[in-house]
C-alpha cells in the first residue's frame, strides 16, 4: 500500500476508535420490515372509525383513519402484538393488529376489527 492509502486507514480509524462503525437503520424502518403483509388476512371491516398508529400504543403517532365499515388487510397471519391496554369499541385489550387501509401501513386495535 501507497503512504496515501495507510494514512487515510488510520485517520478513518482514529475516527472511530480503530472500530468499525456499522449506521444502524431506524426503529420505525426496521419494524416495517418486520411485517410480514403479504400473509394474512384480506377484506377485513373495521367495527368503528379507528386510527392507524406508528406504534402498538394509545399515543402512537396517527398516520391516518382506517374508517367505519370499510376494508383493509390485516398481516403478519392475524397474530396480535402487545401494546398499550385500551377499552375501545366497548372492549378492554392490549392487543393490536398490524394492517393495512387505503395504503397506511399501521397498528390497530384488535377489538374494533371485524377479524377478532
Amino acid at each position: 500500500m501507497g503512504p496515501a492509502i495507510v494514512t487515510a486507514a488510520l485517520v478513518g480509524t482514529a475516527f472511530t476508535g480503530g472500530v468499525a462503525v456499522a449506521q444502524t437503520p431506524s426503529a420505525p424502518a426496521a419494524a416495517a420490515a418486520a411485517h410480514n403483509c403479504g400473509n394474512g388476512f384480506s377484506n377485513v371491516p373495521a367495527l368503528e372509525s379507528v386510527k392507524i398508529r406508528s406504534t402498538a400504543k394509545v399515543n402512537g403517532t396517527a398516520l391516518g383513519v382506517w374508517h367505519k365499515g370499510k376494508r383493509g388487510d390485516i398481516c403478519d397471519n392475524g397474530k396480535g402484538w402487545t401494546g398499550d391496554p385500551y377499552t375501545l369499541c366497548k372492549k378492554p385489550s392490549n392487543k393490536w393488529y398490524y394492517g393495512v387501509f387505503n395504503g397506511i401501513k399501521g397498528y390497530v386495535p384488535v377489538t374494533c376489527m371485524g377479524l377478532s
